[in-house]
C-alpha cells in the first residue's frame, strides 16, 4: 500500500502535514507540488492564502497568514500569526449520553481500608517548606532503590513501592494568601494521596508555611506524621526520627495485597510535553480513544494545561454539561489573558522552541491538537489546581502548562496514573502515580525505546487507527495499574518532578 506524503486531518484544512522531509517538487494534493523543502511534520499550504486570511488546520483556525502564502510554500512562524476571531460557546451544544459497559474491564488495584483504590504502594516524604528539603532526602536516600546496580534496600518489603521525598522550594518569604492557600491545597492532595500508605511532612519550624496551619487548612490530623527539625533538635535527630517512622511503617505497608477492581477506580492524569506537528495527528487522538475508554467504563480523565487549550475553549465548552460548567472555563481563559498581562507575557509565547522545531506555530493549533487527549465525551467538572476530583467522567483542572506543575496538580486531584504524550521526547515521572509515555512517532520512539512506552507512530504509518491505537493504550493502561512498571519508572523518575504552582511575591 502506498502512503501519501502528507496527512489531511480535515476536508475544510488548507495545509497538510508531512509525514517526513518533503523535498522540492513533491506531490501534495491535485495540481500542488511543494516549492521549497517542508520538515517532517510541518505544514505545506495546498491553497493560496492572503495577508489576514485564517488559516485552517482540524478544521479550525489555528492562525492568519501575516504574509501572502502560496500553493506548495512552507506554511510556519514566517507566514503566519495570531489575530483575534469570534468564538462560539454554544454551552451544552453536543452534551451526549455517554454509553457504559455493562461488564467494566478490571485491573488488580490495592483497596485501601477507606475503600479508594491505589496502583501503587509508596511511603511518601512531605516538606512544608524548601528548608527541610535536604533533610526529606537524607531520610528517602536510605530506602532508595538503584535502578543501575539492583541494589534494594526495599528487597524484604515486596509489595512496598518506595520511599521518596517530595520537595519544594517555596513555603516561606510568600505572600498569606492564595499562594499560601495554593501551596497547602497541593500538599494536602499529596498526603491523602491514595498511592501513599504513610506519609510523614517535614518542616524547619519558623516557615510561613507551618505545619499546624496545613493540617488544621486540610483536615489531615490523624493521616500523618508531623516533625519540626527545630523542635526535634536539628537535622541529625530528625533524620534519624524520620528512619525510624518509614522503618516502622515499612511492616505496615508490606500487608497490601493487589485484588481485581473494576476500571471504574481508574483516575487518569492527561499530559503533553515536548510536542510536535504530530502530536494531534497520532499520540493525542489515541490517547482521546483512551481516554474515551476509561470513562465508558465509568473512570476518570483530568484534562489540564490551560494556556494549552486557549482558543480551543470554544469546543470544549460545548461538551459542557451545563452552561455553568462551560462558563467556569471561559472564566479561566480570561484569568489567563489578565495573568499573562500583568505579568508582560502572552498567551502564544507558548509553543515553546522545541514544539515550533517540531512544526507547532501558534497556541492555537497547540490547543486544537492537545485537547485531543480528551476524547469526545461530556465535560462534567471545570476544577481550580490540586482541587480534589470527585465526579467520574471527563473533566478539566486549571494549570499551567508546564508538564512538572501541571502533573502536580492533577497528582494532588486524586489521578493515580498519568498518561503523557510527547513528539520531541520528554522524559518524565511523577510519582507516587506511574506516568505512561506515548511517542507521537516512530523515529524518536526507536530512538528513545527505554523511555517511551508506547509507539503511536504506528498510526502515522498506517499500521493501524487511531481507535486501535487507542485500544492498545487502554489496555497498557490496567497493566500498568496493575503493578506493571512502565519504563520512567525504571529510571525511578518521579521524585524530582514534584513542582507545585507559584503564585505571587516572593518576600
Amino acid at each position: 500500500m502506498t502512503i501519501s506524503p502528507v496527512i489531511r486531518l480535515h476536508p475544510d484544512d488548507g495545509v497538510l502535514i508531512a509525514r517526513a522531509i518533503l523535498p522540492p517538487g513533491t506531490l501534495v494534493a491535485d495540481g500542488v507540488t511543494t516549492v521549497e523543502r517542508i520538515p517532517s511534520g510541518h505544514k505545506v499550504a495546498i491553497k493560496p492564502f492572503a495577508v489576514g486570511e485564517p488559516v485552517i488546520r482540524y478544521g479550525q483556525i489555528i492562525g492568519f497568514a501575516t504574509k501572502a502564502i502560496a500553493p506548495g510554500q512552507h506554511v510556519h512562524v514566517q507566514n503566519i500569526g495570531m489575530g483575534d476571531f469570534a468564538k462560539d460557546y454554544a454551552y451544552c451544544a453536543d452534551v451526549k449520553p455517554t454509553p457504559n459497559f455493562d461488564l467494566p474491564a478490571t485491573f488488580e488495584g490495592i483497596r485501601r481500608p477507606d475503600g479508594r483504590v491505589a496502583t501503587r504502594n509508596y511511603i511518601g516524604i512531605l516538606t512544608s517548606v524548601n528548608c527541610s528539603a535536604h533533610v526529606a532526602g537524607l531520610v528517602a536516600d536510605v530506602f532508595k532503590k538503584n535502578p543501575f546496580t539492583g541494589d534494594n534496600p526495599l528487597a524484604e518489603f515486596p509489595n512496598v513501592d518506595g520511599v521518596v521525598a517530595l520537595t519544594h522550594k517555596t513555603g516561606c518569604g510568600m505572600t498569606q494568601n492564595e499562594p499560601l492557600a495554593l501551596l497547602r491545597r497541593t500538599l494536602g492532595g499529596y498526603a491523602r494521596h491514595v498511592n501513599f500508605s504513610h506519609v510523614i511532612v517535614l518542616g524547619l519550624g519558623c516557615e510561613v508555611n507551618q505545619i499546624g496551619g496545613l493540617m488544621e487548612e486540610q483536615k489531615l490530623a490523624g493521616r500523618l506524621r508531623a516533625m519540626d527539625i527545630q523542635e526535634v533538635g536539628g537535622t541529625r535527630k530528625t533524620v534519624e526520627a524520620g528512619i525510624a517512622f518509614v522503618r516502622e511503617a515499612l511492616t505496615d505497608a508490606n500487608k497490601v495485597r493487589r485484588e481485581s477492581v473494576p476500571a471504574s477506580e481508574l483516575t487518569v492524569a492527561l499530559q503533553c510535553g515536548g510536542s510536535d506537528g504530530y502530536s494531534g495527528v497520532s499520540a493525542n487522538p489515541a490517547l482521546g480513544a483512551a481516554s474515551d475508554l476509561i470513562v465508558r467504563h465509568g473512570g476518570t480523565v483530568i484534562l489540564s494545561e490551560t494556556p494549552e487549550t486557549y482558543g480551543a475553549e470554544h469546543l470544549l465548552t460545548r461538551r459542557a454539561v451545563s452552561r455553568e460548567v462551560g462558563e467556569k472555563l471561559v472564566d479561566l481563559m480570561r484569568w489567563w489573558d489578565e495573568y499573562t498581562a500583568r505579568e508582560g507575557a502572552e498567551m502564544n509565547a507558548n509553543p515553546s522552541p522545541g514544539n515550533k522545531a517540531g512544526g507547532l506555530t501558534t497556541i492555537l493549533e497547540k490547543s486544537l491538537g492537545a485537547m485531543a487527549k480528551a476524547g469526545t465525551t461530556n465535560l462534567v467538572e471545570v476544577l481550580r489546581y490540586a482541587e480534589p476530583v470527585t465526579k467520574k467522567g471527563f473533566v478539566f483542572m486549571d494549570t499551567p502548562g508546564y508538564d512538572p506543575v501541571a502533573a502536580t496538580g492533577q497528582v494532588a486531584g486524586g489521578a493515580n496514573l498519568v498518561c503523557f504524550t510527547t513528539g520531541r521526547g520528554s522524559v518524565f515521572g511523577c510519582k507516587p502515580a506511574p506516568s505512561i509515555k506515548l511517542a507521537t512517532n516512530t523515529p524518536m520512539y526507536k530512538r528513545m525505546e527505554e523511555d517511551m512506552d508506547v509507539n503511536c507512530g504506528t498510526i502515522l504509518e498506517g499500521e493501524e487507527s487511531v481507535q486501535q491505537c487507542g485500544e492498545r493504550i487502554f489496555d497498557l493502561i490496567l497493566k500498568t495499574a496493575s503493578g506493571q512498571p512502565t519504563k520512567s519508572e525504571s529510571f525511578d523518575f518521579g521524585g524530582a518532578e514534584f513542582a507545585p504552582w507559584v503564585l505571587g511575591a516572593t518576600m
